[in-house]
């Protein structure tokens, strides 16, 4: 029988359309979901919306709607969101079904039945925005958690005894430490409760947006009373169907709730304060994570920073935000966004990381074994490197399960791409693509060795780094032959599992590098949004063919200055041209072009690839080794459904062939030409 295994976002509040901060802890969840069903676990995952409060009634008035009509309307931008990206959540509960009305009553009469509640009369501070009763006195103190002006407010209330928990909920913390991950949230939790706890208000009778007390309807259980509950009424909690009581019983209690650090008091306080009152098993831990920044300051509608998720899967799709958030953010701290940041993270990791070892290896495979996986010599003795790299990938494995384990996903990520620069280098050291060219046994049986080897370390990659980019990461393991990634058991993934003979699939870019325009495009729909401009969104693979734009023109500039007046320019434009020492690696005829050759170069930090328009000129194998000028900030674009990054510069004399600029001195492969 397989393990049970159940994650919970937090159930995002409707004040507000999604943004990317919500996103980030989808992600995360989703993540984790994604990974422990690769490992065989029975796993559920659960996201909603709260809908519930005071604050959603101001709002749905504000707008003109019931507040029925309001919440209708923001849950379905968070449910088509997450669908939109591909979140593979097994339920969406939302505060305003009725599954989860009569199960909150059912708690809280229980909770009330076992001696916890009662009646009394509140008098204080409340802010309305965190749906928060305020320890103070004087009107209008600023609420702690968000800085607006407290309400007074003076109503009979249902309380709930808090302060009988404080040294059950110390003794927690104390016994098992991993309850509140990390270590600086849990204690900040055990400093509040360690400074004494008071009872807490559980209704309110101002206003009636939301879940009536058993028994006493002019009443209303307090949001986050109703909120909390969500984790146990989605899976059956209170119900009187037998399926759904027999679904708490197998989920209950939950893995792991993922929260942000804004509510960790209602999740490490409250919500285990509630469970203990009602004689219910609590959650195995609650992990917070930090806030996302955009310009230094936590994202929120009031300040106007918000950045919609859906344009960058307009511009790079879900797999670069998700890689970039996870990698670009110590989990549990707070991190910092830019569309800048996104872009050179894109580029640098899964452009020219990931994508480029995909693409370079399989098409090698492609070019030289007839597309099947060639299996190492048998007769050829392995070298050191070769080893190497089955050592490392072994090393990753083991590293990057443990990391991911402790939700450490930035340094997982590390570890797993640094097997990713270590392949790179292998290739460039063993130049496969000259083997390629040599027919005898020898250079054939150490090609084979070269390919396999960097084909498997992509695998245990592809494998790995599966549940943080799925959409790509299922492409290339269907193009190695492997079919389909989901139904691949992690637990099993070792070195050496790539089968001789594999027929691989369709081999096509999974990561086309993006340029500037990618930022600029992404800076200009946020604008626009906040402006309350109409924002065309795209389709995805559209939207993204148009940001990552434009390739090489297939011959290059004339030279012939005698015939052709030249204009002069400044040396601010000639500077911005930025042309570097390259050197190619590969070299082959692009199908059904005679006068184009695709060519891998190297310019000392990446391998682009680039198409030129040189065939006529030169034979693909004398151009292997040849230290070329590369445009290396020319904007890409698309040649026979071939991505070129860069131009390589030549002389064309009228009538004659295309001439390679060259050197009479060795010149160091990324040198600038100034």
């Amino acid at each position: 029988m397989n393990k049970k295994f159940y994650i919970t976002t937090p159930i995002y509040y409707v004040n507000a359309r999604p943004h990317i901060g919500h996103a980030y802890t989808t992600i995360a969840c989703d993540t984790i979901a994604r990974r422990q069903r690769m490992l065989g676990a029975d796993t559920y995952f659960l996201t909603g919306t709260d809908e519930h409060g005071q604050k959603i009634e101001r709002a749905a008035e504000a707008a003109g709607k019931t507040p029925q009509e309001y919440t209708d309307e923001v849950s379905a931008q968070f449910r088509a969101l997450w669908k939109r990206m591909g979140i593979t959540n097994d339920d969406f509960i939302r505060t305003t079904e009725e599954r989860h009305t009569k199960r909150v009553q059912e708690l809280f009469r229980r909770i009330r039945d076992n001696g916890y509640i009662y009646k009394g009369t509140y008098s204080g501070q409340y802010c309305v925005f965190d749906e928060l009763y305020v320890d103070a006195v004087e009107p209008g103190t600023p609420c702690p958690e968000c800085g607006r002006p407290t309400e007074t407010v003076k109503e009979e209330n249902y309380f709930f005894k808090l302060s009988a928990f404080q040294d059950k909920l110390l003794q927690l913390y104390t016994e098992q430490p991993d309850f509140i991950r990390p270590e600086t949230r849990r204690n900040e939790v055990m400093s509040f409760v360690r400074s004494g706890l008071r009872d807490q208000s559980i209704s309110r009778s101002t206003f009636s947006w939301g879940i009536p007390v058993p028994d006493d309807p002019k009443h209303v259980i307090y949001v986050w009373f109703d909120a909390l509950a969500n984790y146990i009424t989605a899976i059956g909690y209170g119900s009187s169907h037998e399926g759904a009581r027999e679904a708490f019983k197998k989920y209950w209690p939950a893995d792991v709730q993922m929260i942000g650090k804004e509510i960790v008091r209602f999740h490490c306080v409250y919500w285990p304060a509630f469970l203990m009152a009602a004689g219910l098993p609590l959650p195995k831990g609650i992990v917070a994570h930090g806030w996302l920044l955009f310009e230094e300051s936590k994202m929120s509608k009031s300040r106007g920073n918000i950045v919609r998720t859906e344009t960058i899967l307009d511009v790079l799709g879900a797999d670069a935000l998700r890689y970039f958030l996870l990698r670009e953010v110590v989990f549990g701290q707070d991190g910092s966004f830019s569309f800048d940041a996104l872009v050179q993270r894109y580029n640098a990791d899964l452009a020219n990381g990931l994508g480029n070892l995909a693409s370079r290896t399989l098409t090698m495979i492609t070019r030289y074994f007839r597309g099947e996986v060639p299996y190492p010599s048998a007769t050829v003795s392995q070298r050191a490197g070769d080893s190497a790299i089955a050592e490392s990938a072994r090393r990753v494995i083991a590293e990057y399960s443990t990391l991911v384990d402790q939700y450490q996903f930035s340094r997982a990520l590390e570890v797993a791409w640094s097997l990713v620069a270590a392949v790179d280098k292998y290739i460039v050291e063993n130049e496969p693509w000259a083997l390629g060219e040599k027919q005898d046994e020898e250079s054939r049986s150490r090609l084979a060795t070269i390919l396999y080897t960097s084909a498997e370390a992509l695998r245990i990659v592809t494998a790995l780094s599966h549940p943080v980019i799925p959409d790509a990461t299922s492409r290339i393991w269907a193009q190695l032959g492997l079919g389909d990634i989901r139904q691949f058991p992690l637990s099993d993934l070792k070195w050496g599992q790539l089968q001789l003979g594999t027929k691989l699939g369709n081999v096509e870019a999974v990561f086309p590098r993006a340029d500037k325009s990618a930022i600029e495009r992404m800076q200009k729909m946020e604008e626009q949004q906040r402006s309350g401009a109409t924002v065309t969104e795209a389709h995805p693979e559209a939207s993204t063919a148009a940001a990552i734009s434009a390739v090489a023109p297939p011959t290059a500039p004339s030279a012939n200055a005698a015939t052709v007046p030249v204009s002069k320019i400044s040396i601010e434009d000639f500077a911005k041209v930025e042309l570097r020492v390259g050197q190619v690696k590969v070299a082959e005829k692009v199908k059904g072009a005679d006068k184009l050759l695709r060519l891998e170069v190297d310019l000392g930090t990446e391998v682009r690839q680039v198409v030129a328009g040189i065939a006529e000129s030169y034979a693909p194998e004398l151009l292997i080794g040849r230290k070329v000028v590369i445009v290396a900030n020319l904007a890409p674009r698309k040649l026979r459904g071939l991505e070129s990054n860069g131009m390589i510069v030549a002389a064309s004399p009228e009538g004659g062939k295309a001439v390679l600029a060259s050197f009479l001195e060795d010149v160091p492969v990324g040198t600038r030409l100034k």
